[in-house]
C-alpha cells in the first residue's frame, strides 16, 4: 500500500514538473529517487542530493520548454546568456547582457541625435546607428562592471543583487578589472571610427561613467548624474554625423534626455527604496517620497519643452510634432497610473520607456522625410509668385 502511494505521488510530481518546463534529463533523476525510496535505502541524504539535481536540471535549459511533447526555443536575452558556456555566463551577466533595457535607454538618445542630424528627406545613416548600437552595448557593460566593483559590499546585503557575479564571488575584482579593460578597449575601437571632434567629445564622458556609481553615497540625486551620463549620445550622435555640435539643437535634446532619465530612473528607484535605506544609499525615490508624482510631472514638462525647442531649431516638420503629442500622452499615463509602492508596477512603467524612446525616434525620422515634401511645396509657391510678378 505504501509503495503504491509513493509511486503515485512521484509520478504525479514528475508530470507536474515536466509540464512546468523541466527537461528530459530530470525524469531520470526522479526515477532514481523513486527507486531509492522503494528499495528502502537511506533516503535523507540521497533525497536531498536528488532534489538539488532536479532543481539544477530545471535551471540548465530555461530556454527549452515542454509542451505536448514538442520543444520550443526562446530567443530572449536571458535565454541566450543561459545557453552560453558556463564559464562565460558570469561575465555576460556582469555586463547585464541578460537585461537589455539599460542598453536601449543608453542607445536611444544616440538614435535621436543621429536622425535629427540627417539630411532633409533622407533616412538616418544605418552604419552610424549600428556603430553607436555596438558602442552602447559595450559602454553599458563597462558601466555595470564599474558599478558592481564599487558596490560589491552593498550588493551582498540586498537579496535582489546578492547573486551578481562579483558580490556572489563568481568573479573576483581583479577578473572584473581585466574584463573592464577589454570592454573599454573595444569601445575605444568604436570611438576611433568617428571624427576627431567626436573622439574628444566621447572621451570626455568617461569621467561620468566612472564617477556615477559613487553618487548614491554622496547625494540624493544620483539619477541626475545618471541622466548626464546616459544621454551623452544626444551630443555625440550629431557630432558624428555633422562633424561638430549644433548647440541650438544638441543642448535642448540633451536636456530633454536628462529629464527623461530623471523620470524613468526615479520610478525604477522606488523598487529598491527599502533596501536602499537598509544599506545606507541615497536616491531620488527616497528624497521625493510621496511628492514623487508632482516632481515627475515637472520633469515631464521640462522634457517636452526641450524636445519642442530642439525640433524648432532643427526645422522639424508636422509628423515630428504629432509624435511629440503621443510621447507626452505616454509620459502622462506613466505618471498618472504609477503606484510607487508596487515594485512590479514600477518595473512595468520603467521598461515601457523603451517604447517611448523608439516612438520619438520614429517621429524624428518621419519628420525628416517630410522635409523634402515641404521644401518642394515652398519651391512651387516661389515659382508661382515669380510667374505672377513677371506677368
Amino acid at each position: 500500500m505504501l509503495r503504491a502511494k509513493l509511486s503515485s505521488l512521484l509520478t504525479m510530481g514528475t508530470v507536474r514538473r515536466i509540464h512546468r518546463g523541466g527537461g528530459y534529463s530530470c525524469i531520470s533523476s526522479l526515477s532514481s529517487l523513486s527507486h531509492s525510496c522503494l528499495q528502502k535505502k537511506p533516503t535523507r541524504t540521497k533525497g536531498c542530493s536528488e532534489s538539488r539535481t532536479f532543481h539544477h536540471c530545471s535551471a540548465i535549459h530555461p530556454s527549452i520548454r515542454e509542451h505536448s511533447g514538442r520543444r520550443s526555443f526562446s530567443l530572449s536575452a536571458a535565454a541566450i546568456v543561459n545557453s552560453a558556456p558556463v564559464h562565460v555566463q558570469p561575465y555576460l551577466r556582469l555586463m547585464r547582457l541578460d537585461k537589455p533595457i539599460g542598453t536601449w535607454l543608453l542607445y536611444l538618445p544616440c538614435t535621436w541625435s543621429i536622425a535629427l542630424a540627417g539630411d532633409p528627406g533622407c533616412l538616418p545613416d544605418l552604419g552610424m546607428l549600428t556603430l553607436f548600437g555596438t558602442g552602447a552595448l559595450l559602454m553599458r557593460g563597462a558601466g555595470c562592471t564599474i558599478n558592481d566593483m564599487w558596490d560589491k559590499d552593498f550588493d551582498r546585503k540586498v537579496s535582489r543583487t546578492a547573486s551578481r557575479p562579483i558580490a556572489s564571488g563568481e568573479i573576483s575584482r581583479f577578473q572584473a578589472l581585466v574584463f573592464l579593460g577589454g570592454q573599454l578597449s573595444l569601445a575605444l575601437g568604436v570611438l576611433l571610427c568617428l571624427n576627431y571632434y567626436s573622439i574628444a567629445l566621447g572621451a570626455a564622458s568617461l569621467s561620468l561613467v566612472i564617477s556615477y556609481p559613487l553618487m548614491k553615497r554622496i547625494t540624493y540625486w544620483p539619477q541626475f548624474v545618471l541622466g548626464l551620463t546616459f544621454n551623452w549620445g544626444a551630443l555625440l550622435g550629431w557630432a558624428a554625423v555633422q562633424g561638430s555640435c549644433d548647440w541650438s539643437v544638441c543642448l535642448p535634446l540633451y536636456f530633454s534626455g536628462v529629464m527623461w532619465t530623471l523620470i524613468y530612473d526615479t520610478i525604477y528607484a522606488h523598487q529598491d527604496k527599502e533596501d536602499d535605506i537598509k544599506v545606507g544609499v541615497k536616491s531620488t525615490a527616497l528624497k521625493l517620497q510621496d511628492q514623487t508624482k508632482p516632481w515627475l510631472s515637472g520633469f515631464a514638462v521640462a522634457m517636452m519643452s526641450g524636445l519642442v525647442v530642439a525640433g524648432v531649431n532643427a526645422e522639424q516638420t508636422l509628423p515630428y510634432y504629432a509624435v511629440l503629442t503621443t510621447v507626452a500622452a505616454h509620459v502622462a499615463h506613466q505618471i498618472y497610473t504609477l503606484d510607487i509602492n508596487k515594485p512590479e508596477d514600477c518595473w512595468k512603467k520603467f521598461v515601457s520607456n523603451r517604447n517611448l524612446g523608439l516612438l520619438l525616434f520614429l517621429g524624428i525620422v518621419t519628420g525628416n522625410l517630410w522635409k523634402t515634401r515641404r521644401e518642394v511645396l515652398l519651391q512651387n509657391e516661389e515659382e508661382l509668385r515669380d510667374s505672377h510678378c513677371s506677368t
